[in-house]
């Protein structure tokens, strides 16, 4: 007679489990720190939200990506890195980083002009946290697996360009991260599972414009997304990622994202579910 599982070892079970994690380690961290200097800023409509959920979102997941027993220890590692890599660069460009560069282009162009920004320092951090991760993630030769860390610091790099509204990167997050959850791949399931629990548990408070998600968890959730993508992934899968996401990279440089979603009635409205201006 084959016993139940339990509901905490089902993939909803643990998805629910992240964010309930999440969502706790971020009012903790808000009821410490929340009133301290450099925690509060503005959004893009001026009102003032904390930095919190950014990091609780990048601890849990790394912690969760290190302590999943489902999971070969090469994939643990590769999920963890990735997460790691983009959590500690978006941190670093959330705390002292500017808008006078932006994009990759204006990034390496300062860079050739003899200035370092934290842009151009998080470029190299996701890039060597990819590489490493596309090295754990898929076997193959070396080509294979470069393809598949540029998959990953591409991904990082994606989300990050869609965390300019509230609710938006997270609810991207859970459009790419649900499939991977439920899909026949062990690995993306568990996590993919990981980037929606987490995702899920930080949504209200961002759409409620309590907290910022930031560069710390848009690229975090972005590089464990396409961890997740990369998995033991095959030739094809990374070959038309790497394709499709070269070209949102290229064309994010000459398009705004923001427009597009704007004029696009469907994306528009999607965009808009939960915020607290969406009457308006």
């Amino acid at each position: 007679m084959t016993r139940p599982r339990r509901f905490s070892s089902t993939p909803v079970g643990r998805a629910v489990a992240v964010a309930a994690t999440t969502r706790a380690l971020y009012q903790c961290a808000r009821a410490v720190a929340g009133s301290r200097p450099g925690v509060v800023r503005g959004n893009y409509r001026g009102r003032s939200v904390d930095v919190l959920g950014g990091p609780a979102l990048g601890v849990v997941v790394v912690a969760g990506a290190l302590t999943d027993g489902g999971l070969p220890v090469r994939l643990r590692a590769a999920a963890a890195i990735a997460a790691a890599a983009g959590a500690s660069a978006g941190a670093l460009d959330d705390a002292v980083g500017t808008a006078a560069a932006r994009g990759f282009r204006g990034h390496l162009g300062a860079l050739r002009s003899g200035e370092l920004t934290t842009g151009a320092v998080k470029i190299a951090v996701i890039g060597a946290g990819g590489a490493a991760s596309g090295l754990l993630a898929v076997r193959g030769g070396l080509a294979r697996r470069a393809a598949a860390g540029a998959v990953v610091a591409l991904s990082a790099n994606l989300v990050n360009l869609l965390d300019l509204r509230p609710g938006r990167a997270l609810k991207a997050a859970m459009l790419v991260g649900v499939p991977l959850a439920t899909s026949k791949s062990i690995a993306a399931r568990r996590i993919g599972g990981l980037a929606v629990g987490a995702s899920a548990g930080l949504l209200p408070v961002d759409l409620g414009e309590r907290t910022m998600l930031g560069d710390a968890g848009a690229n975090c959730l972005g590089a464990l997304l396409g961890a997740a993508a990369m998995a033991d992934a095959s030739r094809r899968r990374i070959a038309v990622a790497l394709a499709g996401l070269t070209a949102l990279t290229v064309a994010s440089e000459y398009v705004s994202f923001s427009s597009v979603i704007e004029k696009n009635s469907v994306l528009r409205a999607i965009d808009r579910v939960g915020r607290s201006e969406a009457g308006g």
